[in-house]
């Protein structure tokens, strides 16, 4: 009955879907993003990939969707890019700026 929620308790996987927590406000400044977490009041800063990486996941959507997304728009193999996206979206976990849904499949 007191089991955590599925989204605290597992780690994000590639097919994972992602999208930003309604508890936010962000903003968009020259090309990089400034999140504020609306509970604890803390900003967190984005540069220009992650910034790309926030406005895709401003609605639902899988990391694997995600990592491809970047592929196509900057250059980066294949194997950096799903653990940088992978490493960025557990640090806005971590800071409660997005949620895990069910994965893609489920």
């Amino acid at each position: 009955m007191n089991a955590p929620p599925k989204s605290s308790s597992s780690s994000i996987s590639k097919n994972s879907i992602v999208v930003a927590s309604p508890d936010q406000v962000s903003s968009d400044l020259a090309g990089e993003s400034v999140i504020l977490n609306l509970k604890s009041g803390t900003y967190f800063g984005l540069n220009e990939v992650g910034s790309s990486i926030w406005q895709l996941i401003q609605e639902p959507k899988a990391v694997c969707d995600i990592c491809n997304a970047i592929l196509e728009e900057y250059e980066v193999d294949a194997q950096t890019c799903e653990s940088e996206v992978q490493a960025l979206l557990e640090d806005l976990l971590a800071a409660q700026l997005v949620e895990i849904r069910d994965e893609v499949g489920s």
